[in-house]
């Protein structure tokens, strides 16, 4: 990662600290670092702060496993509130409530953890180190659950730390640093980038490339999307992903279609950016190409096959024997089985589930955005991951800026999910031909 202006602020502001610390050399690594630790958490000068930060940081990276989970262990543990401290506070506003009251509270129930990390956010790399660290408590946390104090308190800071208000939308191009570009490689992970012709191809004059970053993390795109930009919505992925399919000069682009949204770091899991992004890259593309009428996505419905296969008597009947036969052919189906497929996707991506909307994640990650369900279509995906998903469907999820809002009201508040025409004649035709005929293969209807 390339340095930034701040990283090299904090060196300098480092190196001039060191002469004022003390750093034990006859101590085990992981005694060391709890000393360190300890001294950061207490320590009031600048200076002399940012050279225990970094020396925190620099023996963090150097531990081996089992000293690093003992010392997030000790973190998690270790720097909770006073006891005392934050009884005597509630006693206090218990008996007289107010601001002032209130205020001592919060300060006593705020875990000295947090300070910690903080302080160690000031260190060289502190800010990417801690993203890894959260990452590594997340991987824990179900074998460890004592760690979730740990867990909380990342979260919050992370969650302050990359507000939108931080984050910067860049284009990304073929002029990018390769340094970027590479990471483009790495964290593509909805439709694999081939190699560098194939992220050549994506970055044509036809396509667009977006990513939010932050200025702790120069060179580290965290989410990024990808764009196609064609006339009509587009219905299938294979001729988006064609590497050697040259760009076409032609009638002019109508459509943004968003064919690739990937987050990039796992220690930043559940602090959201997608939102913002797709919204500011529609203002953006709008801005560039007046012409354009549609901003849309062409998305996989990755929780479809497994809400079908928690239904009985899943695979029997003609549809579940086309099911079972694509799969062990990569053929296609029929008309009749597809038009009976996308009835059921339909009925899975409007379910209201009791207020809490469609229980597919990309589904919601859309309409919880503000989008409507625009089309489904069959066949969009042939590729082994296509069908493992849901036998080779993908959906068309349309961005009307007009409307964004009305659409995320209506599902945040009741689970009502905004669908096209198309979409609502799929659902009359289910419920005409009654839920025997829909469900694949004579299954029961379960709500």
């Amino acid at each position: 990662m390339a340095t930034g202006w701040f990283e090299r602020l904090l060196g300098t502001i480092a190196e001039r600290g060191r002469s004022w610390i003390r750093i034990p050399t006859d101590l085990p690594p992981l005694e060391r670092i709890c000393a360190l630790a300890r001294n950061l958490v207490s320590e009031k000068g600048e200076a002399s702060g940012a050279a225990l930060a970094d020396a925190v940081l620099e023996l963090y990276r150097s531990l081996d496993e089992a000293s690093r989970d003992r010392f997030l262990e000790t973190l998690a543990t270790e720097y909770a509130p006073d006891p005392a401290r934050l009884a005597e506070a509630a006693g206090r506003y218990l008996a007289e409530p107010g601001a002032e009251t209130a205020s001592a509270l919060a300060g006593a129930a705020d875990p000295p953890r947090q300070e910690l990390l903080r302080r160690l956010n000031m260190g060289r790399g502190g800010t990417a180190t801690l993203i890894e660290m959260r990452e590594t408590v997340l991987a824990r946390l179900h074998e460890a659950p004592s760690l979730l104090p740990l867990e909380n308190d990342l979260k919050h800071l992370l969650m302050s730390w990359f507000n939108r208000g931080f984050l910067e939308l860049r284009r990304i191009d073929w002029h990018t640093p390769a340094a970027v570009l590479e990471k483009l490689i790495a964290y593509e992970a909805v439709h694999e980038i081939t190699g560098w012709d194939d992220l050549r191809r994506r970055l044509d004059s036809d396509r667009r490339c977006f990513g939010f970053f932050h200025p702790a993390l120069d060179d580290d795109p965290l989410i990024f999307v990808e764009v196609a930009l064609v006339r009509g919505l587009a219905g299938a992925i294979g001729p988006l992903l064609d590497p050697v399919r040259p760009s076409r000069p032609g009638k002019p682009a109508d459509t943004a279609i968003f064919y690739s949204i990937n987050n990039c770091l796992d220690g930043l899991r559940g602090i959201s950016f997608g939102n913002f992004l797709i919204k500011q890259v529609v203002e953006e593309l709008k801005a560039e190409m007046p012409g354009l009428r549609r901003f849309a996505t062409l998305s996989p419905v990755p929780g479809f096959r497994r809400w079908v296969e928690t239904r009985d008597g899943a695979f029997e009947g003609p549809l579940g024997e086309a099911l079972e036969q694509i799969e062990a052919e990569a053929s296609e189906l029929d008309p009749d089985m597809a038009l009976r497929l996308k009835r059921l996707c339909a009925e899975f991506l409007t379910a209201s589930n009791e207020g809490r909307g469609p229980a597919d994640p990309v589904a919601r990650f859309h309409l919880r955005n503000g989008a409507r369900l625009e089309r489904i279509n069959y066949p969009a995906n042939p590729s082994p991951r296509g069908i493992a998903e849901s036998w080779g469907l993908m959906v068309n999820y349309l961005y009307d800026p007009e409307k964004i809002e009305a659409y995320h009201e209506a599902f945040v508040r009741q689970g009502e999910v905004a669908h096209s025409p198309e979409v609502a004649q799929l659902l009359r035709e289910e419920a005409g031909l009654g839920v025997a005929n829909l469900l694949p293969f004579g299954a029961t209807w379960r709500h």
